[in-house]
């Protein structure tokens, strides 16, 4: 098959626009299209004196920064694939990271600091990159669109991370599907606010040099700091999840946005009805979408057209996509599975686990959903036992496993707890063989697992609702909670 190549796409757009600002901090640093270009393949210099060679694996655990958006990009001018850790992780699911993805070195922001609680030799700050002598190699002209640049880790359903391995194609074809879809303007300008870590807020990043588009990099959240963006930063689209639309309609108190903002793309879960409604009473130009890390961002998204009209769907697929039920039952409701040029193409050395989640060339999502007569996707549950909380991915067997693991514990199963902040928040059931202190289940919690996945609630239990199969009724425990 005919490899395809393009230019380096950061090296075209600082040739087409190098004056131009690429991106913007809201301490207000810049850098245009030519200085990120020109800061990336210096990075990429000091980081091939620590020998990072192409299609070798650097994995970078970081709070959004210039200095992470410039290792992303030196990384792609060494041909290297950049791992992306999430920050919330704790030293054990770091270090299990690190080893599955076969890194052979750790950058690290300094706000992180781990290197002593994380079992890993290889692991420098930006700082210290920066500090480095250069070794001037051959830095890549073109790209590949065939070629793994990201990995990034996302849950199975048995709990175990799954390395999913983007192509610059994946990430390409995701760029120009968004563009399609939302359509492009001169004075477009992008809030990231989401972590980078995330094929959401890393997929700005990569449409930000494709499409020579300003981007507002917000390095840590803050509500005061989403409002300023709109009102003082000329932002006109936002990638946002539930949690900062909440906050959003609270900051702005019944004022309306300013006219330039076009849209506010809505990932990471299905949004309340009672917030729907806000929303359309305040005439927000709210996009809701539908995608995972394995589909390189959004797959499927509302048009500005019918944004109000169709409000509670995720729209149709986008232009390079395909989606369609698989299975649907009497009401309609079946399998989500998605096909297009922007899904990944299989989980790093799992080959099983690539092999049941494709057939025929659609990827098996596991969701479940429904199409109305128009062809607009619903999305009914985000893969059965996923727990969404604040956008961030939860499966219940990974905390069940570690539930398990303490004496005493003989039954475990966890749900999503409907919650008005976060959308959903992890509630544990358990049955004890004899009783246990509440305290010392969360001390065990809280060391083995990232904070977003502690349960909120522990709820001790005599027995846990069984099917005739003995398989546990989770839909019934969760009617426990309403």
């Amino acid at each position: 098959m005919t490899e395809t190549i393009i230019p380096h796409w950061l090296t075209k757009q600082a040739t087409l626009a190098p004056n131009k600002t690429a991106i913007e901090t809201v301490d207000k640093n810049q850098l245009t299209f030519h200085e990120l270009k020109e800061k990336s393949i210096r990075f990429a210099y000091k980081l091939a004196e620590k020998g990072v060679k192409p299609k070798q694996r650097v994995a970078i655990l970081s709070t959004n920064c210039l200095d992470m958006v410039i290792a992303i990009h030196a990384l792609s001018y060494l041909q290297a694939v950049a791992v992306m850790v999430n920050t919330k992780l704790t030293a054990r699911e770091i270090t299990y990271q690190l080893k599955v993805s076969k890194a052979m070195l750790l950058i690290e922001s300094e706000t992180m600091q781990m290197e002593n609680q994380i079992d890993f030799k290889a692991i420098y700050t930006y700082e210290e990159i920066w500090s480095e002598k250069e070794l001037f190699v051959e830095t890549a002209k073109e790209l590949n669109l065939d070629a793994p640049f990201t990995m990034m880790f996302t849950s199975g359903t048995t709990g175990n991370p799954k390395a999913v391995v983007h192509t610059y194609g994946n990430h390409w074809w995701s760029a120009i599907g968004s563009a399609l879809n939302l359509g492009l303007d001169k004075q477009d300008k992008w809030l990231l606010p989401l972590p980078m870590f995330h094929v959401g807020g890393l997929s700005i990043l990569i449409r930000s040099v494709i499409y020579g588009m300003e981007v507002y990099l917000m390095e840590k959240y803050n509500p005061k700091h989403l409002l300023q963006a709109f009102t003082e930063k000329d932002v006109t689209i936002a990638s946002i999840v539930t949690v900062m639309l909440r906050d959003l309609l609270e900051e702005l108190n019944g004022a309306a946005l300013p006219e330039q903002v076009r849209c506010l793309l809505l990932g990471g879960g299905a949004v309340p009805a009672p917030l729907l409604q806000q929303v359309k009473e305040h005439q927000l130009p709210l996009f809701q979408s539908y995608g995972m890390t394995e589909t390189s961002s959004q797959v499927v998204t509302l048009s500005e057209a019918d944004s109000l009209r169709k409000i509670g769907s995720s729209g149709k697929a986008l232009f390079p996509a395909a989606v369609r039920i698989e299975n649907p039952d009497a009401s309609g409701i079946g399998e989500i599975i998605v096909k297009g040029p922007m899904v990944f193409h299989g989980y790093d050395d799992q080959p099983e686990a690539t092999s049941d989640s494709f057939s025929d060339g659609w990827f098996k999502t596991g969701d479940l959903g429904y199409m109305d007569s128009e062809g607009f996707l619903f999305v009914m549950e985000r893969r059965t036992d996923l727990i969404i909380s604040g956008g961030e991915n939860i499966y219940p067997s990974e905390i069940e496993n570690v539930l398990l693991s303490i004496q005493g514990v003989e039954e475990v199963a966890v749900v999503g707890k409907q919650d008005d902040k976060w959308g959903q928040v992890p509630a544990a059931f358990i049955v004890t063989s004899f009783p246990l202190e509440e305290a010392s289940i969360m001390e065990q919690l809280e060391r083995d697992l990232a904070a977003f996945k502690v349960p909120k609630h522990i709820l001790f239990t005599d027995a846990l609702p069984k099917t005739a199969s003995n398989k546990i009724q989770r839909h019934a425990l969760a009617n426990r909670l309403k």
